[in-house]
């Protein structure tokens, strides 16, 4: 790829991807910034919010699984052109369905076309991201997730602000599904139709044969590794989304304000180690960065759980931050080593660490109801501990040329 494109043509195909990730972080926060505001409007309590966000959670799943057959079929570009218009319309309908239409099943629609689409479009700008930092020769991945990451404080920010200026959800949300139509779409022109669809001179697959290959990734050992290494960063990085503000009121009797600058702390560190990441990789590896930030994570949380008091508990926070921050992106890194199974394998990939993100809450949430949530947080101290000792399957295979580190 690098040797047809010119320098021009690969910054623009890279800048493409990022902004492609920035707004889908931008969209899915703008959804998640009004769920206060979600729940007044359709007058539902927290059972009728957590079955919408299951019924997207499924929807994630189900797109996380069509995602290789769809970039099999026609390519990642020509498949995110189908799948951002998807998740662009879905924030539209979910805005109609919230505020005019005040119909839960209306809502419910839109959110299915919503986590379809994400997850979908997620598994192919990860594909994307891996064939653009195999053409520039280093590690960009973390910087292609630190863009989500800034996607999501963008469209938290902007959320908090429509709400306090009393904006309705279906406006708010028009014009965040407006701008990931537009950016995403106009992003996807510079994306150079490699698309990882078949060469022209390839032998024409039937379906079923087609079908059998996506599916022999699932028999590769190094895919659960790999799956293994996400599922225990997932964790570590989903368990402080949902409970760290619990944690540090309910845990260690602080005030929600308190909480509040804890998940800010955490958020600033992940985000900034996945912006600073990628020269250590080329540096000292893919295998040994995951190995040292997954002592970094779990020496972290150990002090968030032990701390004495708020500023060493902050100093953990931090630790914990940065070093759940590189997992998931190297995870996708290393699952898309092989262009030729790239899809399939970011796909099982991810679909590991998706069921973390989604089962993870609910599963604390009824542990920490027995035990409290302090004591609950030492299962992910474990779940850290295998994280990194899987780390080895990271190990770039023969022929990538990001990931191995030059010492």
């Amino acid at each position: 790829m690098s040797n047809t494109l010119t320098r021009a043509q690969l910054v623009h195909w890279r800048t493409a991807i990022f902004a492609i990730f920035f707004v889908t972080g931008l969209g899915f926060a703008s959804w998640a910034s009004r769920l206060p505001s979600v729940k007044a409007t359709l007058s539902i309590d927290d059972f009728g919010v957590g079955i919408l966000l299951f019924v997207m959670g499924v929807a994630s799943i189900v797109g996380l699984s069509l995602a290789n057959v769809i970039v099999a079929r026609w390519g990642s570009r020509r498949g995110m052109l189908f799948t951002i218009s998807t998740f662009g319309v879905g924030v539209l309908i979910t805005g109609f369905g919230v505020q005019f239409a005040e119909s839960y099943a209306i809502t419910a629609v839109g959110l299915s076309l919503m986590g379809l689409g994400m997850a979908s479009t997620d598994v192919m700008m990860n594909v994307e991201a891996a064939a653009v930092e195999q053409s520039f020769e280093r590690t960009l991945m973390p910087m292609f997730h630190a863009f989500f990451s800034l996607g999501t404080v963008a469209g938290a920010g902007v959320g908090v602000a429509m709400a306090a200026w009393g904006v309705g959800v279906a406006w708010h949300l028009w014009i965040a599904g407006l701008v990931v139509l537009a950016a995403g779409l106009i992003a996807l022109a510079y994306v150079p139709a490699h698309d990882g669809a078949p060469a022209e001179d390839a032998p024409e697959l039937t379906r079923g044969e087609r079908f059998r290959a996506m599916l022999v990734v699932w028999r590769d050992p190094r895919t659960y590794a790999i799956g293994v290494i996400m599922l225990g960063m997932a964790f570590a990085e989903g368990s402080a989304n949902d409970w760290l503000t619990i944690a540090v009121v309910d845990g260690h009797d602080e005030t929600e304000a308190t909480g509040a600058i804890a998940l800010t702390v955490f958020s600033v560190a992940m985000t900034v180690f996945r912006m600073l990441g990628g020269p250590l990789v080329d540096r000292i590896g893919r295998v040994w960065t995951l190995r040292i930030l997954s002592v970094a994570a779990g020496v972290g949380l150990i002090l968030f759980i032990l701390a004495p008091s708020t500023p060493i508990a902050f100093i953990g926070v931090a630790l914990w931050g940065a070093g759940a921050s590189l997992g998931f992106p190297l995870g996708m890194s290393a699952a898309a080593d092989d262009p030729a199974k790239a899809a399939a394998s970011v796909s099982a990939a991810a679909t590991i660490g998706y069921l973390a993100f989604l089962c993870g809450p609910p599963v604390l949430g009824w542990i920490s109801h027995q035990i409290g949530i302090l004591s609950t947080l030492w299962i992910i101290v474990g779940l850290i501990a295998l994280s990194g000792l899987a780390s080895g399957a990271a190990k770039p295979i023969a022929g990538s040329k990001v990931g191995a580190g030059h010492h």
